[in-house]
C-alpha cells in the first residue's frame, strides 16, 4: 500500500489548530483553577472532625473517582438538561473537568496537610497566631510546596483529559482534529500533529511548573 502524507492539510489549517489550543487552554485554566479550590475545600472536610464535613468530602472524592470521566460530562451536558439545567458545550466542559479535577486535589492536598507536623500549628499558637494565619502559613503553603509535584503531574493530566470533551463538540484542539479529519480524510497526518502539539503542550506546563517551584516552593523535589 502505498500512501503520500501530505502535512499541506496541517499547515493550511493552522488558524484552526491555533484556536484549539486556545480553547484548550481557556477550559483547562479555569477548570484547573476551580478544581484547585474544591481540593483546598475537600481536604479541609478530609482532615476535619466534623462528621458532616468529612463525610460530604468523603462521598465527593468517592465518587468522582470511581465512575468515568466520559459520564461525569455526558451527565452534567446531556443529563441536567432534562432537570432543566442547560449549559453549553464550553460550561460542561469545564464543570466536569473541573469537579473531577477537584476530587483527585482533594486527596493530594490532604496528604500535604496530614505530613504538616502538629508541632508547627503548636508553636503558631503560641506566638499568637489567629487560625486562618496558621492554616495560611502554617499548614496550607507549607502543604501546597510538599505536593506541588504531585499536583503539576495531575493538571498535565487533566489537560490530556481536556481532549475527551470534543465527545460534546467543545471546540478544543481535538475536535479540530476530528472536524479537519472528517472533512481531509487525512487522518496520518492531522493526529500525529495533534499529537506532538499536546507533548508541546505538557512541555510548556512543565517548564512554566518548573519556574514557580524556583520562585515559591524552592524547598521542594523539582519536577521532573
Amino acid at each position: 500500500m502505498n500512501y503520500n502524507p501530505q502535512f499541506s492539510v496541517v499547515w493550511n489549517n493552522a488558524g484552526l489548530f491555533i484556536q484549539g489550543v486556545w480553547l484548550t487552554f481557556q477550559i483547562t485554566g479555569v477548570a484547573i483553577a476551580f478544581g484547585l479550590l474544591l481540593g483546598i475545600l475537600g481536604a479541609i472536610g478530609r482532615t476535619s472532625d466534623n462528621r458532616i464535613a468529612n463525610g460530604i468530602a468523603i462521598t465527593y472524592v468517592e465518587f468522582f473517582r470511581n465512575t468515568p470521566f466520559l459520564i461525569q460530562l455526558f451527565f452534567f451536558f446531556f443529563g441536567l438538561p432534562s432537570i432543566g439545567v442547560r449549559m453549553s458545550p464550553w460550561q460542561a466542559a469545564v464543570l466536569a473537568l473541573a469537579i473531577n479535577f477537584g476530587a483527585y486535589a482533594t486527596e493530594i492536598v490532604r496528604a500535604g496537610i496530614e505530613g504538616i507536623g502538629k508541632g508547627q500549628v503548636e508553636a503558631g499558637l503560641a506566638l499568637g497566631f489567629k487560625p486562618f494565619q496558621i492554616f495560611r502559613h502554617i499548614v496550607l503553603i507549607p502543604a501546597l510546596g510538599n505536593i506541588y509535584p504531585a499536583l503539576v503531574s495531575q493538571i498535565v493530566i487533566a489537560v490530556l483529559f481536556s481532549s475527551v470533551v470534543s465527545q460534546i463538540s467543545a471546540e478544543e484542539l481535538t475536535f479540530v482534529g476530528n472536524y479537519l479529519q472528517s472533512r481531509t480524510f487525512r487522518s496520518f497526518e492531522i493526529y500525529l500533529a495533534i499529537s506532538f502539539i499536546y507533548v508541546a503542550l505538557v512541555w510548556c506546563l512543565k517548564a512554566i511548573a518548573f519556574l514557580i517551584q524556583r520562585r515559591f516552593f524552592a524547598f521542594t523535589q523539582y519536577i521532573r
